[in-house]
Order: structure tokens, then C-alpha cells, then sequence
């Protein structure tokens, strides 16, 4: 279970993008840990920022850019996965 609430994991992964919205968000297992993973848009861009923490200790596992093909790809194979 989750130790870090969302709005402190928002706090965090919104730091990490200063002038950042997050446009999704969500907690789900990744190698065995619980990760909060946030997708944080900046004015002026159309590349998302992904920002992923440890929602046990709230440390920041991963920052990264995605441009909005890279999310497009992403997307698709989230639907895929939820169809299985």
C-alpha cells in the first residue's frame, strides 16, 4: 500500500516540472515496487514529462520526456493490455 498520498506525490513530481500540469496520473506496480507515475504537460510544448516515484519512500525513480508520438505508442499498447 501506497505510503505517499497523491497529493504529496503530486507535490513532488509537480518540483520536478516547474509551470507543469499533470494531465494523468496513476499507481501501478512496476518491478515489484508502487510507483506513482505522473504525466505532466508544459505550456509552450507538446511533449509530455513523465514523472515516476517510489509511492513507499516518495524518492523520484524517473523523470522523462515523451513526445506525443512516443504517448501515442504508449497509449495503444495500455489499451492493449487492458483487453487481455
Amino acid at each position: 500500500m501506497a505510503k505517499i498520498s497523491r497529493a504529496d506525490a503530486e507535490k513532488i513530481a509537480l518540483a520536478k516540472v516547474p509551470g507543469g500540469t499533470i494531465k494523468d496520473a496513476e499507481l501501478e506496480k512496476e518491478g515489484g515496487k508502487l510507483i506513482w507515475s505522473f504525466d505532466i504537460a508544459t505550456p509552450g510544448s507538446a511533449d509530455i514529462t513523465e514523472v515516476q516515484l517510489d509511492a513507499v519512500s516518495g524518492v523520484v525513480v524517473s523523470v522523462a520526456k515523451e513526445t506525443p508520438a512516443q504517448q501515442a505508442k504508449e497509449a495503444e499498447e495500455k489499451a492493449k493490455e487492458e483487453k487481455q
